[in-house]
Formats: structure tokens, sequence, C-alpha cells
């Protein structure tokens, strides 16, 4: 079970719940949480048609909430420019499919995250060993199955733009999923951080539905390769962020979020590595096509 890493309260970014079904956290930020994962919407309010961008699509049944968020924010019939996916897990995708068809947008994605995405592979079998609570002993019966967009998806630059985003930047944050990506914004110094780290203990059903603030390794069940994992978390910890968005958990910023950081980064052997795991010492890897099962 991993250890959390406790936040002073003056960390979290109190985000009381718009009349758009969204939580703001910058004047083009804002995220909607679905039961067990955040979606982020960029774009400032009344932005109009093509004139946002969604970033992950939560769990099934997601799609009704989240296309009457964008109507209520960024105004009736407002379609996307774009879907970005951090990673392309079952609760990152859930409303993907319904979405890219009814929006006809492009849906972008790291390279090697195209794999789930188009079809033609499977995600690594979960790991419920690792203990932690509920959620993570449920994960074997979570959908591990590809998705298909491949008639929109898009693969991001080499060079680290996000093309419908201008000012931003995707990095390549693997250890969670292989394609892993997270998003920075240099200009003020916003992360959307996927699952590289999270801001609850994931693997508790009752530390999800409570939502207490604290900072957390990558959800241990699904996480594949934790030397990357550690690896993508110092890359993190050294941008400093001002704030962060993750795909688990409130938003935090400021300064007790980058000291939090800095501690996982230089402790995460020890918070966050679980004792047992099937990828402990034989990690699933692009390079060996281990990432990649059949489906």
């Amino acid at each position: 079970m991993s250890q959390q890493i406790p936040v002073a309260p003056e960390a979290v970014i109190e985000t009381p719940l718009c009349e758009d079904g969204t939580h703001a956290v910058t004047h083009d930020l804002a995220y909607q949480r679905h039961a067990i994962v955040n979606v982020v919407f960029y774009g400032p309010p009344g932005a109009g048609d093509r004139g946002w961008v969604l970033v992950d699509t939560g769990i099934v049944g997601s799609k009704a909430a989240i296309v009457t968020a964008a109507a209520r924010r960024f105004g009736e019939g407002a379609r996307p420019a774009a879907i970005v996916l951090t990673h392309g897990h079952f609760d990152h995708v859930g409303a993907l499919r319904d979405l890219a068809q009814l929006w006809e947008v492009p849906v972008w994605a790291h390279a090697l995250e195209r794999p789930y995405l188009d079809g033609s592979a499977a995600y690594p079998k979960p790991a419920p060993e690792v203990g932690g609570g509920l959620m993570a002993r449920l994960s074997p019966l979570y959908p591990s199955a590809p998705v298909d967009v491949s008639d929109w998806l898009k693969t991001l630059p080499e060079d680290g733009a996000v093309p419908p985003m201008p000012g931003w930047r995707w990095i390549h944050v693997p250890g969670h999923s292989v394609g892993q990506v997270a998003l920075w914004r240099e200009a003020d110094r916003s992360l959307i951080a996927g699952d590289a780290f999270v801001t609850t203990a994931q693997e508790s059903a009752y530390a999800v539905a409570v939502q207490e603030p604290e900072l957390h390794g990558p959800p241990m069940y699904f996480t594949v390769d934790w030397p990357a994992a550690h690896a993508s978390v110092k890359t993190l910890a050294a941008l400093e962020p001002e704030r962060a968005i993750t795909g688990h958990g409130r938003p935090l910023e400021g300064a007790a979020l980058r000291d939090a950081l800095q501690v996982l980064a230089r402790d995460f052997e020890r918070v966050a590595v679980p004792e047992h795991s099937r990828y402990i010492g034989a990690p699933a890897t692009a390079e060996d096509g281990s990432a990649y099962p059949d489906p």
C-alpha cells in the first residue's frame, strides 16, 4: 500500500461548482469529476464552436454530462477543436468514441499509446496484489480492451507541441502507461498531470469518495513500469508547477504543491512503489512488446 504525502490546506484550489457543471481552476482551465476520474476543459467561457479542447473523456456514461457542461460553458452546440488524451485507460476514454463521433473531432495521443486507441492491443493485466483497498482488488474487472478511434486518431508531434493548444507542450511521462503524457503551459506554470501522480489514494474506494487531498504516486494497480514512473515524477517536480490538475483527486497549487512533489520525487520508492506487484522487476515496456498484449 502506498503512503500518502500530506499537503498543507492552502495547497488545495478551492473550486466551487460552477453553473456549467465544472470547477474553474483558472480563467481558461476547468475540470469535471466523473465518479473516480477528472476530465479537463481548456478554453475561456463562451469560446464557441471549435474554440476549446477536452482533455480525457471520463468513464463509460460520461458523455451526457460532458456535452451538457460544454454547451453551458462554451455555447450551445460548441464543439471542441480536439480531444487530447493523457493516456487511454478505461477511466480516461469511457466516452471517447461517442464524443469523437458526435463532434467529428480529432483525437490526439502519444505514438506509444496508439495501439490502445486503434484496436490493435490491450493494456497489460492489472496488479490487484498491490493492495491498498477495494479499487485495487476490483481492478481485474476493469476494462482492458482497446477502444478503436482510428478514424479520428492523430499522433502528437515529436517536437512537443500540442497543435490544438497553442502555448502548451506535451511531456512524455511513462510508467503508469507507456504512452502517457502530461500537458504543461510555461506562461503560468499550469500542469495537467494525467496519472503520473494523483492527489488521492486511488486504490481505496473510501479515499476516492472522500477526496481528502494528499499526494500519491500513480494508481498502483495499473502502473506497469515503476522505474519509469519514478523518472516521470522527477521530471514533473523539476518543472516546479504553480498548479496541477491530476486525473484523480482535487487540484493543488503553490509552494505546498511544489514541496510535496519534491518529497514524492525524493522518496518515491518508499512511499509510492508497492511491496508486491507483478511489474516490480519485470516492467511491461514498448521496447520488448510486453506492454501490448493481443486484445
